[in-house]
């Protein structure tokens, strides 16, 4: 998407016309009149030096290529290095990028019943598409398929992360669940199981058997989609 420069852009925004305002758009036309550059700009409150808030906006959407998928993974320490994007307006965009991230997943939040590898995705992905380190993560499920309790097991590098069989169901035992859901995340990108995954899978499930719980799939995200090894057969 190609950033629209406003020809006012070193005039203090406060003396464009009304009409130009960002702020006061967005109060006579609705946010979606506006663009990426212009509502960033109202989080970002202020300028910088001779940089209006549009024109700091602008850098930033420059910085993640337009692409609001690459501003989220800026961390604050990379959004400072941006001139003019100090502590406090950097932490305002990792905020809003997480909200946004939260809304996304809002639904199946509220949902909260997940039959499916596909279902599990809609609820895993915006938690786990932008992760720099690979998770490993639970869902605990009753028999009507709602969610008990979602549990992150273990955090790894970027190369993997260690799984124990035994705290999946110590913690399945616990809270009185019957069904088990699978999901890590590749932060390579790609969605194809390893060898381990499968076979660490595959351990998983035959440990359910002997306690009569159903493991329904485990699914691997990333920013790419997901991969449900059920749907794949990778796993029977």
């Amino acid at each position: 998407m190609t950033v629209i420069v406003n020809p006012q852009n070193h005039v203090p925004i406060k003396h464009w016309a009304v009409d130009d305002q960002p702020r006061e758009k967005l109060i006579n036309k609705g946010s979606a009149a506006l663009s990426n550059a212009e509502l960033l700009a109202i989080l970002l409150n202020n300028g910088h030096g001779q940089k209006s808030a549009l024109d700091l906006a602008q850098e930033v959407l420059r910085a993640s290529s337009n692409n609001l998928s690459e501003m989220g993974k800026l961390n604050i320490q990379q959004l400072k290095e941006i001139p003019g994007i100090g502590i406090a307006k950097a932490c305002t965009i990792v905020a809003s990028m997480e909200l946004a991230r939260r809304r996304q997943a809002g639904y199946m939040h509220v949902k909260k019943t997940i039959r499916s590898g596909a279902e599990a995705a809609l609820y895993f992905k915006p938690i786990l598409a932008d992760s720099n380190h690979e998770s490993f993560h639970v869902l605990y499920l009753n028999n009507a398929s709602r969610v008990i309790q979602h549990r992150c097991l273990s955090i790894g590098g970027v190369t993997g992360t260690i799984v124990d069989v035994r705290l999946i169901y110590q913690g399945a035992l616990h809270l009185g669940a019957t069904q088990i859901l699978l999901c890590h995340n590749h932060p390579s990108g790609n969605l194809r199981p390893s060898k381990a995954d499968i076979a660490i899978t595959k351990q998983i499930q035959q440990a359910g058997h002997l306690l009569n719980m159903t493991m329904l799939d485990h699914i691997i995200v990333s920013e790419a989609g997901y991969c449900s090894m059920v749907e794949e057969r990778f796993i029977i």
